[in-house]
């Protein structure tokens, strides 16, 4: 899903919505029940005629405050048990056309009216529960969480619960079930929660809200209403276990000859979830299989700065909002590239070669602790441990030894999180990572801060962190960070400045996302919002920032105190929504000439290049309709070369039913004499060279989906990518920073042709509450030489009839909730 969809689909809670000043807050008295009721999505149970109403619902798109029409009247019931929460409704449409239905899957929204019920059970305007339902009874959930921004939502949290729904002539009905320990509250007698309930009628664009919100102001849970009554409920012995049973069958033609190149396995393990009390929970992954996460989407990275990949992992990416805090916390370390990965390679001897050497270290087992108390203080644990990874070399006489690449390594994040009054929030933030024998550890800690004032109108925050190498090159170093922001939320017009700091001995890298220290940047974004329909559009937002980078320290060699500056830029923005229900926008960026300390690839070596302009345009077609669109175009120029780019992208989706679909995005780069690094020369590697290039660069992202039922799937996700680079001319790099006709001939081929193919076949089956069978095909092809195929389509051919690695994979994962079983056991 695409940020607009995120944007436009679920409910668009990020958009800076928050306190309603047009109208009072609701509250809404629950009812508690003792009959038995049945999660059909059909309300014909008799508890539901004495169950309170919440009705009346608002609109916050397109037109902010219009109140909906009795043709299109929502009706939403509320009752509790001992067990849990239900929730029945039903929303009245003129036709059944006018309901949007599509099967896409849990956690999709895609082209669908849903109903979302949000929770804020601790009432701290900060952290919620949310679960949706789609007229086709698809469930999605979501955890809510503060930011800077106000809240966000993280759907990769999956809760078990039950829902049904059923579409009728004039409009669609739904019941779900929440049970106790699919949300977590406090342990008072007498519970008031947070409450609003978010509808959305696709066709029309429109998305109402019981408790309206105002699209000026920071947040969305600061306007929630209230659920009134809940009496004596308790949170029941969470103990639920997921064992899994996995086969694969790998062949990876890209082997080495005289190794093995076909490989099975089976595979067991298990998921533990455990409720510690009414507020923790710890979650366990023992012996983990990740063999069936989409492939990375891998490029030719032509930056000084590693590939920062997504997290597919679920155990790494479920509940984990507490261990983002800080931006200290990148789980794709854990399990990733062993430390002495490249040392093997130095390792062998001239008589020896490497046979063996995993790119991945073996994650024996992770474990999570989190949860927030009734005052509010959050708590997070995660620990996982790595086992040692070994490389395999062998000399000429097939003799073999080990190369030690990993240590065992543990990994170990610690959160405090302690929410304040108006939305406020202080945090502490440690990550530690120890290694077994005598390589280096390494931790760092901050301290963050988020204050707003009672108006939810003003904002101060930022954070203090100090990292620690211990045993790195035989000494301990410490470094230091900072950030601080200060700002205006809500109102037409906001406002943020900001400051960021790191030097030059600062390192977070261990277990977080770092691409450089010894920074000093700073800056100013503004924006002002039209949320009111005028003219063609319905809505329109106009934002710029200015910034400014520096060092912290001097690195230049020749310690010039002009060389401190880095870069600097400024960009305008805008984006709106139509009349018609299209979004469109564009963006101007720019900047002045700017000192790159990070593309030579050698300390203390500078790289004076020129400004550069550029300006991009983007838009994106009704996403209701069948067929859907979208496209963006950049251009822009600039550079030492007067460097000519020219990006273009352009992706259609074709709805053939609500159970077939099919989407194609293409993205086409140019870049005409483009600086950049080459090589590096000379017996110290001191003598830098450039490149005058042109790179292009091809992606095609194609996906298809069918889906069987709301509870089984087919989806086939395909991915190319193609880069070709191309050296027009060699210089050398002085040391000014300029660029000179090199001493001696650059003869080097640095020509590069980098191709990969990745193809995810998926067969989901959920054949139980909380249980699943899965088959995953995968195919990945992945090319590198230094000669080019001018033709597409060839290249594409080349790269299919490489060598590859497939991979089939059957897995097996069964739910079993302790409670459910002690109650079948009661009943026999």
């Amino acid at each position: 899903m695409n940020s607009f969809q995120l944007r436009a689909v679920c409910c668009c809670m990020l958009l800076s919505t928050a306190l309603f000043g047009q109208t009072g807050k609701k509250s809404l008295a629950i009812k508690k029940t003792n009959s038995a009721i049945k999660i059909d999505g059909i309300l014909n149970d008799a508890a539901w005629k004495a169950a309170p109403v919440a009705d009346q619902f608002v609109a916050l798109r397109p037109v902010p405050f219009m109140k909906e029409s009795g043709d299109n009247a929502s009706e939403v019931h509320f009752l509790y048990d001992d067990g849990g929460v239900y929730i029945g409704g039903y929303f009245h449409e003129k036709t059944r056309d006018s309901i949007a239905a599509e099967l896409i899957g849990r956690d999709g929204f895609g082209n669908n009216d849903f109903v979302g019920i949000i929770f804020d059970t601790y009432q701290d305007k900060l952290n919620g529960f949310e679960y949706f339902v789609t007229p086709l009874g698809e469930q999605m959930d979501a955890k809510v969480a503060p930011n800077t921004n106000g809240n966000s939502e993280d759907f990769s949290w999956n809760a078990v619960w039950q829902s049904a729904a059923k579409i009728h002539a004039d409009g669609w009905s739904f019941e779900m079930f929440i049970p106790y320990s699919a949300i977590r509250f406090g342990k008072k007698k007498m519970q008031d929660w947070g409450l609003n309930i978010v509808r959305r009628r696709q066709k029309s664009g429109q998305q109402l809200f019981w408790q309206p919100l105002d699209p000026n102001v920071n947040g969305f849970l600061t306007q929630e209403g209230t659920i009134t009554g809940l009496e004596n409920i308790k949170p029941p012995m969470r103990l639920q276990l997921s064992p899994y049973l996995s086969a694969y069958y790998n062949h990876d033609g890209t082997a080495a000859a005289g190794t093995q190149k076909t490989t099975t396995s089976i595979n067991g393990g298990m998921d533990v979830k455990y409720g510690l009390n009414q507020a923790f929970t710890l979650d366990m992954t023992l012996i983990p299989d990740f063999g069936q996460v989409q492939s990375d989407n891998r490029v030719l990275n032509l930056t000084p700065f590693e590939q920062k990949f997504s997290e597919n992992r679920a155990f790494f990416t479920e509940g984990t909002e507490l261990f983002n805090k800080g931006n200290l916390f990148y789980s794709r370390r854990i399990g990733g590239m062993p430390l002495h990965y490249g040392d093997a390679y130095w390792a062998a001897n001239p008589n020896e070669s490497v046979k063996e050497n995993p790119a991945q270290s073996k994650l024996i087992n992770a474990t999570k602790i989190s949860g927030r108390t009734q005052k509010g203080l959050g708590v997070g644990v995660l620990n996982a441990i790595t086992k040692p990874q070994f490389a395999i070399i062998e000399d000429i006489n097939k003799q073999e030894r080990k190369f030690e690449t990993d240590p065992l390594t543990n990994y170990n994040v610690f959160v405090l999180d302690q929410t304040m009054k108006n939305n406020s929030s202080i945090s502490f933030v440690n990550t530690n990572v120890w290694r077994s024998g005598h390589d280096y550890d390494a931790n760092v800690s901050s301290l963050l801060f988020d204050l707003n004032d009672k108006k939810n109108t003003w904002n101060v925050g930022g954070n203090v962190s100090f990292s620690n190498l211990l045993g790195k090159g035989g000494k301990n170093t410490t470094g230091y960070a900072h950030s601080i922001y200060f700002g205006k939320t809500s109102g037409r017009f906001n406002f943020n400045v900001w400051q960021e700091l790191s030097n030059d001995k600062y390192d977070k890298s261990d277990l977080g996302y770092f691409t450089n220290n010894n920074t000093m940047d700073q800056g100013i974004w503004a924006g002002y919002n039209w949320t009111k329909p005028r003219g063609w559009f319905n809505q329109k937002r106009l934002n710029a920032n200015i910034w400014y980078s520096r060092l912290v320290s001097p690195i230049d060699v020749l310690r010039r105190q002009e060389m401190m500056y880095q870069n600097a830029g400024m960009n305008i923005n805008f984006n709106g929504q139509t009349k018609k229900l299209w979004w469109v926008g564009f963006n101007i960026n720019g900047g002045p000439s700017y000192n790159d300390f990070y593309e030579p690839r050698y300390y203390g070596k500078v790289f004076r290049n020129k400004g550069r302009i550029g300006l991009n345009l983007w838009w994106e077609s009704n996403f209701a309709k069948k067929f859907s669109w979208n496209g963006s175009v950049f251009a822009g120029t600039g550079g030492v070369f007067k460097r000519k780019s020219l990006d273009l992208s352009l992706g259609g989706k074709i709805r053939f039913n609500s159970k077939f679909s099919i989407d194609n995005n293409i993205m086409v780069s140019n870049a005409v004499n483009q600086p950049g690094w080459a090589a590096n020369t000379g017996q110290l590697g001191d003598t830098v060279i450039f490149s005058r290039r042109n790179v292009n660069s091809v992606e095609d992202v194609l996906n298809i989906k069918y889906n069987f039922t709301n509870k089984m799937g087919l989806t086939l996700r395909a991915r190319h990518f193609w880069t070709k680079v191309r050296p027009v001319q060699f210089y050398e790099l002085d040391k000014y920073g300029n660029l000179q006709t090199p001493t001696t001939p650059f003869t080097q081929n640095v020509n590069q042709n980098y191709n990969y193919l990745s193809m995810d076949l998926v067969y989901n089956w959920q054949f139980a509450q909380g249980s699943f069978f899965s088959i995953v095909w995968k195919d990945i092809a992945e090319t590198f030489d230094r000669k080019f195929e001018k033709n597409y389509v060839k290249n594409l051919g080349n790269t299919v009839s490489g060598s590859q690695f497939n991979s089939l994979s059957v897995r097996v994962i069964y739910f079993l909730d302790y409670l459910t079983f002690r109650n079948k056991l009661k009943r026999k």
